[in-house]
């Protein structure tokens, strides 16, 4: 009989082994389909290579284990069947049966969509005819550069975002969440409001963990079921990308849970995770690694980046946790990793996937952005493969934020003995592509929110935060910062709870918004603040040694003949009536923000906006002018 055209064929096979069938996620899976002869039913296959037989079960045939056993197909070991009756909506799960005789209950791992925790089956669904009306968008996008385009990113987690009081009548779940539909609606009309460019979304790779965040992934190829289907999250893309917003994925390529449902040891052995223990656990996480030596495993984890740039139109890939995959004793001690061919502790097999991935992804779909979190001085991270780089496009700047924070938890009284920190990050700035984070990670489990990293009480905290924000505007790198912190909220985060909301009705958090507003704006509107993020030659300190007052003066230049930007930040609560500062020609500078304005919980006192350059030098500059700078102020000037 003619085999079924959606049906795994010898090229299926072949590509799969080759590490290459990039759209394999068509092929293995759940996919109703409908037979030569005109039956009506679902086709399953799945790779299980170790496994003595594989059986379905589901609600399509009572969850019996004898009803259908599933045909092996070689050389692979990929196993499929086709069943009538099988329809969209219907719970399954396969039943391995291993060489030791022992039956394993697995989840589909290239499953399209989930069941709602804590069940732990897959469920058939149809996303093959998703309506999308991002056209424009989608055209648009492979123009984009972020080399040379603005980016400020608003991290966020859907479940925490905004909740529904239990008993509302808005919510279809105990929890309160949000439904796709509706956070669509809320975030976009935020995000617009602020003026953010993009959403990275936190969570949304199905997970069975709420505590995990969404970082120990049993599906990679389903939309969390928690806030609705699959056609649900379809149209949060779709309404994000309809009103000019970018999006962002939590992807993580580095580990999965060992949760019995889920991939570890998914046919009896190890299959996706590498044998060895000292390369195939996290001691720390409690977690399996990726066996990135083989292809099948490569290409599931290349397919599954591809399968939400190419189905579900992703803007970008944030990928999590990439020190750990480069390094093979990464958070181990000695005797718990095994060194490469070369004696060193380089993963060469995660090199290799990285360039790969990368390559690839960035290759069939121009202007995605490819951004690593990658957390110590591996060079070239954002560098072409045939340079010898990893590929991506962006790269955390982890370094930058840990000195930052640091700085600015300092009482401004020490603040002159750690001034360095704030000039460091300078040196490097153009040897990567880098985006500057305030992320999540750095506002839970004691860590503190933002405005409470800041010293002093009261007012004090909000102007150090205002004068901190406006600082990170300024240097080089896109931006990105963790929900809640925009606005001064006061506890750490918690995936539990909603943001504290309610702080909007307090004059100081809104103040602290509008003027993050602010700077969100200026920096969209503004090229000199992301068009030579990269180039040494687009920024120029004025004065990067005024440790004893505690004060950094700069300069952010255009490529072209645009306006020039200086900025002026004031780390202590010192007034400076006669501050002069340098500039580099005669003529008149524009105020065009100031953190003191009474808009901004300042003091308005100064409501001059222009001022007149005159020869005199000061900072190695020719020209100067003089500024009466306000305590904790931060000033920025065009010309």
């Amino acid at each position: 009989m003619k085999k079924e055209a959606f049906a795994v064929g010898e090229m299926d096979q072949y590509y799969f082994s080759q590490g290459t069938h990039y759209r394999i996620f068509e092929k293995l899976g759940a996919h109703p389909a409908v037979c030569q002869d005109g039956r009506r039913g679902t086709y399953f296959a799945v790779w299980a290579p170790h496994a003595a037989s594989v059986r379905i079960i589901g609600e399509f045939n009572d969850w019996d284990p004898e009803e259908n056993y599933l045909e092996r197909q070689e050389p692979l070991g990929i196993y499929d069947l086709f069943v009538p009756g099988a329809k969209k909506g219907q719970l399954y799960k396969y039943v391995i049966e291993t060489k030791s005789g022992k039956l394993l209950y697995k989840a589909d791992p290239f499953a399209n969509e989930a069941e709602i925790r804590p069940g732990t089956a897959s469920r058939i669904t149809d996303i093959s005819k998703l309506h999308w009306s991002d056209k424009t968008w989608m055209e648009k996008r492979k123009e984009f550069d972020s080399a040379t385009m603005p980016m400020s990113i608003y991290e966020v987690h859907p479940g925490s975002w905004k909740k529904h009081p239990p008993d509302s009548e808005s919510s279809n779940n105990p929890e309160g969440f949000y439904t796709y539909r509706q956070f669509a609606e809320a975030l976009t009309e935020y995000i617009k409001e602020m003026g953010y460019t993009h959403v990275e979304l936190m969570g949304i790779l199905e997970h069975p963990f709420d505590g995990s965040w969404g970082y120990q992934v049993t599906g990679y190829y389903a939309p969390t079921s928690r806030y609705g289907s699959p056609e649900d999250f379809a149209y949060l893309i779709n309404y994000l990308h309809r009103n000019g917003i970018g999006v962002i994925l939590d992807w993580v390529p580095a580990h999965f849970p060992k949760d019995e449902h889920g991939l570890a040891d998914f046919d009896g052995e190890p299959l996706y995770e590498y044998a060895d223990p000292r390369k195939g656990e996290h001691p720390d996480w409690g977690t399996k690694i990726f066996d990135y030596s083989k292809y099948e495993v490569k290409n599931f984890l290349i397919a599954s980046a591809l399968f939400w740039i190419e189905r579900y139109h992703i803007d970008g890939l944030r990928v999590d946790a990439v020190a750990s995959m480069l390094y093979l004793d990464y958070g181990k001690s000695g005797g718990e990793w095994v060194a490469n061919k070369y004696g060193g502790n380089e993963n060469l097999e995660a090199i290799e996937f990285f360039k790969h991935l990368n390559s690839c992804i960035i290759g069939r779909n121009p202007g995605i952005q490819m951004i690593a979190e990658e957390s110590t001085a591996w060079p070239r991270v954002t560098d072409t493969p045939e340079h010898d780089g990893l590929g991506f496009t962006l790269k955390w700047n982890m370094g930058w934020m840990h000195d930052f924070l640091e700085y600015m938890r300092l009482d401004p009284y020490f603040r002159k003995g750690s001034h360095n920190k704030m000039t460091f990050a300078i040196t490097y700035a153009c040897s990567e592509n880098y985006i500057l984070v305030l992320s999540h990670d750095e506002v839970v489990h004691l860590k503190c929110s933002m405005i409470n990293k800041m010293p002093g009480i009261g007012q004090a905290k909000f102007q150090n935060l205002k004068v901190g924000y406006a600082f990170m505007t300024g240097h080089p790198g896109k931006k990105l910062i963790f929900m809640g912190q925009d606005f001064g909220q006061y506890r750490e985060w918690n995936e539990d709870r909603e943001l504290d909301w309610f702080l909007l009705q307090k004059p100081e958090h809104q103040q602290l918004q509008a003027f993050y507003g602010e700077l969100l704006k200026i920096y969209r509107r503004e090229p000199a603040l992301f068009e030579l993020d990269r180039v040494e030659s687009g920024f120029e300190w004025v004065n990067a040694d005024d440790a004893s007052r505690s004060i950094f003066s700069f300069i952010r230049h255009p490529a072209g003949t645009g306006r020039h930007l200086l900025f002026v930040c004031n780390f202590t609560p010192v007034e400076r009536e006669d501050y002069r500062v340098g500039v580099p020609k005669r003529k008149q500078y524009r105020r065009i923000l100031s953190s003191d304005e009474e808009r901004f919980g300042g003091t308005g006192m100064n409501g001059k906006i222009l001022y007149r350059s005159s020869g005199k030098e000061c900072d190695g500059m020719p020209c100067s002018f003089a500024y009466p700078l306000a305590p904790f102020e931060a000033a920025i000037f065009e010309f």
